[in-house]
């Protein structure tokens, strides 16, 4: 049965769901929303990023922030997509201190937290971006490395696969890649615009997000004869 409507999605994350590091286009997150806002249909998107949030505090948030969502009395939004973790890897006060928030108590962590996002509403998640180490430390303080990252997003990965959640890898696809120290600011942990645009384009075709969005055969290219 089709929705009398919109569709709606809320968006959890932490600066780069925020779109820090982007001043063109407010990251890849705004632009999805100002992508589908042009397609007839298509979900509403709420952008609920915060700066500086680790799995902790948006956990917090996070039926708070849903729940008020539904725009119409009594009514849910439809889907969730997470972006979290980045904040959690870095190690504070030298290279070798304490994580934000230990391996294994992040793998605990964001396992309670898909269970409790799945039952407000079907839920994606998207992984992490790369850092630049040369960088450190950040605002200081912060020491954030690229072997840590590639450990928590591995965290992701697998409590989505044992949760039956779509995940959709960042690091590697964008390590992939020669220019990707280029899409990075200057303080080495956010995106700047052509950061925000790869991710961007990578987000706005991943299958699972069409299917869910009910986008995939609309944008599907047409055949030439």
């Amino acid at each position: 049965m089709s929705l009398l409507f919109p569709r709606k999605l809320v968006v959890l994350g932490d600066s780069g769901v925020f779109g820090w590091g982007d001043p063109e286009q407010g990251g890849w997150c705004e632009r999805l929303r100002r992508h589908w806002m042009a397609i007839p249909g298509a979900p509403v998107l709420y952008n609920l990023g915060v700066r500086g949030d680790g799995l902790e505090r948006l956990a917090a948030r996070l039926c708070p922030e849903v729940l008020c969502r539904g725009e119409l009395r009594r009514q849910r939004p439809q889907g969730i997509l997470i972006s979290v973790g980045l904040n959690d890897t870095a190690r504070v006060g030298r290279p070798d201190g304490r994580h934000q928030l230990d391996p294994e108590g992040f793998c605990f962590g964001f396992q309670q937290l898909l269970r409790q996002s799945r039952e407000l509403a079907p839920t994606l998640v998207v992984g992490l971006t790369p850092v630049d180490g040369a960088a450190m430390p950040y605002a200081e303080v912060l020491w954030y490395q690229l072997e840590a990252v590639r450990r928590y997003e591995g965290l992701l990965e697998e409590a989505c696969l044992e949760a039956d959640v779509p995940f959709l890898p960042m690091l590697e696809p964008l390590l992939a890649d020669s220019r990707w120290l280029r899409w990075l600011d200057a303080d080495g942990v956010h995106l700047n615009s052509d950061g925000h645009a790869e991710v961007y384009g990578r987000v706005r075709t991943w299958p699972a997000l069409l299917q869910w969005a009910g986008l995939e055969m609309r944008l599907q290219p047409t055949s030439s004869f």
